[in-house]
């Protein structure tokens, strides 16, 4: 089953809060998915369309916001839905937006049982999904500190709200997801978010947090479960995808700016990724995208 959900790479680095993503479409074409992100998502007119959130699988009315945590497989699927305009807007977050130590303040308790609760994805009532429609709207029209503000207001009125709805039956933890929980891990998933437009190599890592190329190779596969040139690559290509969206730039561009030296190689680790080409993905996000 696992082999058949595509790992998503999200345009979302670590310098930012969060990212909103609103279009108009005629159909749901993105693959079943997880990513590392917290994503809310509303969508509207698109009613008979099929969703799919961990092992739950339903039929959606004509308004829906759901929440979805962090590496649970989901998406949505045109199904019966015969709408001309579906409107989706997508929110994805960090998981660790919030520091632990925050959420176990009394007063953020509402938003850390929320984010619990995520791990089986939420459906809020209609009701609800009416209430923060203009909200979410109105995130477009912010921004730095007011935007971020109206994001954690967003979450908690959400956390508060009335007939919360879980999905799936069963919590998924797939096996990328790991607590790094190491000072080294982080040095070095900082130097190659600094770096990825440069030429890095395993020596260079291995040096900078102390350690021989074999040692460092192991700690980083038992760490975070893939190998240093593969998370080096996902960082090059979660840039390349923001660039994608936010650009005109063509794709050898996008490919030798994000370190990429052989744009064959750049299109074939993105289709394996992503499940489609730079091209089919720059036009499946043919929207206004905003980071914060």
């Amino acid at each position: 089953m696992l082999k058949n959900i595509v790992r998503e790479i999200t345009p979302l680095t670590q310098n930012d809060c969060f990212t909103i993503f609103s279009r108009v479409k005629k159909e749901f074409n993105f693959p079943l998915h997880y990513h590392e992100e917290f994503e809310l998502n509303f969508i509207l007119n698109a009613k008979d369309a099929k969703r799919i959130v961990g092992d739950h699988v339903d039929l959606i009315d004509d308004i829906e916001l759901v929440l979805i945590g962090p590496n649970l497989s989901h998406a949505w699927f045109t199904n019966q839905c015969k709408s001309e305009e579906i409107k989706e807007i997508t929110i994805q977050f960090h998981k660790d937006l919030f520091d632990e130590k925050m959420l176990r303040r009394n007063q953020l308790s509402f938003i850390r049982q929320m984010f619990d609760l995520a791990a089986k994805g939420i459906l809020f009532s209609k009701e609800t999904a009416q209430a923060i429609y203009p909200r979410i709207i109105s995130l477009h029209q912010k921004s730095g500190f007011d935007s971020v503000m109206s994001l954690i207001n967003i979450l908690h009125d959400l956390s508060t709200s009335r007939n919360i709805r879980t999905l799936s039956e069963t919590t998924f933890n797939n096996e990328f997801q790991f607590n790094f929980n190491s000072r080294r891990i982080e040095k070095a998933f900082e130097y190659m978010n600094k770096n990825y437009d440069k030429q890095v190599t395993l020596g260079d890592i291995a040096k900078l947090v102390n350690m021989t190329e074999v040692s460092f190779s192991r700690f980083i596969k038992k760490r975070t479960g893939i190998t240093f040139i593969d998370s080096l690559n996902e960082i090059r290509l979660g840039h390349a995808s923001r660039i994608l969206i936010d650009t005109t730039n063509s794709i050898a561009e996008v490919s030798y700016s994000c370190g990429f030296n052989n744009i064959s190689n750049f299109n074939r680790l993105f289709k394996k990724k992503k499940s489609c080409t730079p091209k089919e993905f720059r036009e499946n996000f043919s929207g206004t995208r905003t980071f914060f």
